[in-house]
């Protein structure tokens, strides 16, 4: 992970346009993540299936947003935190979630606001590949979790990103990449880093975690039905990588 160069796939249209900008497109992006195809039929119930039985569950959800798993979690009786760093984000989810929710504005690049060993999950929902660096950010969700405890997180497939990059970068380099959406008819530029995916394993194992799964899932058979033409799509193509990781009980 020692080499870092940065790569525009698209560039945004205009310098006004703020990069990873939440703030300004919460409301939008949070109803598209509450029912479109991507997270709802798709990477939600990944990470549920993956987190499994929950019930009394200490659960901080690192990455929030507006809040739909912290909200799945808890109705599987789980005890769930939640941490994002945009505040509209945050200001939405308690909105759905009620003001007693433990939720807090904060970035994953700084220390986590809780003491050691205190979750037995954290889940990290589309959130790492923001990152240029994972070191910090692991350590802290390594000293939260209780011995034993899980780190269960998604990230954008790093083959997805290398072939979607023209040209393509060094597959090996821990590279960034912009590209350009669209939400309320407003422009929304996006920067992601990409690394291979022996760089993602080895940041785990360096912060002390222990490889449990590495899954590539289908979506919730479900959305056949709701989204015919994007289930084809999401059913044979791959689209995010999961990985459960967990907090040895010896140090």
């Amino acid at each position: 992970m020692d080499r870092a160069t940065e790569v525009h796939q698209t560039p945004p249209s205009s310098d006004a346009v703020r990069v990873n900008d939440y703030d300004s497109f919460a409301e939008d992006y949070a109803a598209l993540n509450e029912s479109g195809i991507r997270n709802a039929y798709y990477e939600r119930p990944a990470m549920l299936s993956l987190a499994g039985e929950v019930f009394g569950r200490r659960i901080l959800d690192a990455g929030c947003g507006a809040g739909p798993l912290v909200a799945a979690l808890g109705e599987r009786g789980a005890r769930v935190s939640g941490i994002d760093a945009s505040a509209s984000m945050v200001a939405l989810a308690r909105r759905r979630l009620g003001d007693e929710a433990d939720l807090r504005v904060g970035d994953l690049a700084d220390p986590l606001p809780f003491a050691d060993g205190a979750f037995d999950d954290v889940v990290a929902s589309l959130v790492l590949h923001y990152l240029r660096d994972w070191g910090p950010t692991l350590a802290e969700m390594r000293r939260v979790l209780r011995p034993g405890g899980r780190l269960i997180a998604s990230v954008n497939h790093p083959i997805v990103d290398y072939a979607l990059q023209d040209p393509r970068p060094d597959y090996f380099a821990t590279t960034s990449y912009r590209d350009e959406f669209s939400f309320g008819g407003r422009p929304m530029a996006m920067k992601f880093w990409r690394r291979p995916l022996h760089a993602m394993t080895d940041a785990f194992t360096a912060a002390g975690f222990q490889l449990r799964v590495i899954s590539e899932p289908q979506p919730d058979p479900a959305a056949r039905e709701l989204f015919p033409e994007d289930f084809q799509e999401f059913s044979t193509k791959i689209g995010f990588l999961f990985f459960v990781l967990e907090a040895p009980h010896t140090p």
